[in-house]
């Protein structure tokens, strides 16, 4: 989700979880008028009602939002004008990887910044925003999976985070 759209993220769980302001209030340690003001947009959310909530509704879409809200837009957006039927977002992924694989093949990224032109620039930059396009498509495929079959996304990113450590990716 783009900046401050975290609080209709938060609504929507909540509608779609069938809870209320109230409870949320209570996950984050503040009270359902606060909540509110959020999800109305008056009240900008802090770090940690953003990270009460995201644990206890354990919501890709959610998460996805505060990622977006706390880092300033530099996060993939939520998509919200979409069909995001888990077969749907798997083809747009595929093709979104595709576009990715054609990019790669005409971008000169062999040479430096300093050996480009002009025309090879905008090469690379078609790579760089198909790659971002194609994890915008795979982080919702990731969130869809976890909606739909009911996995957990922290533990499904905590789980990622311990075989790229294992795999020496990470210290």
């Amino acid at each position: 989700m783009a900046i401050g759209q975290f609080g209709s993220a938060l609504d929507e769980v909540l509608k779609r979880k069938g809870d209320t302001r109230g409870n949320a209030g209570t996950a984050a340690h503040v009270d359902a008028s606060l909540i509110g003001k959020v999800i109305k947009g008056t009240r900008k959310p802090s770090k940690e009602v953003m990270a009460s909530t995201t644990q206890y509704y354990d919501d890709g879409q959610l998460y996805i939002a505060a990622a977006g809200e706390v880092t300033g837009g530099a996060f993939a957006p939520w998509l919200n004008n979409v069909d995001l039927h888990r077969a749907s977002v798997l083809i747009k992924s595929v093709e979104e990887i595709k576009e990715v694989l054609t990019a790669s093949g005409q971008a000169p990224i062999s040479k430096t910044n300093e050996q480009i032109d002009e025309s090879e620039r905008q090469q690379i930059k078609r790579l760089l925003m198909e790659t971002v396009e194609a994890i915008t498509a795979l982080t919702h495929l990731a969130a869809v999976l976890c909606k739909e079959y009911s996995f957990s996304w922290l533990a499904t990113w905590k789980e990622h985070r311990s075989v790229m450590k294992s795999k020496k990716y990470m210290k």
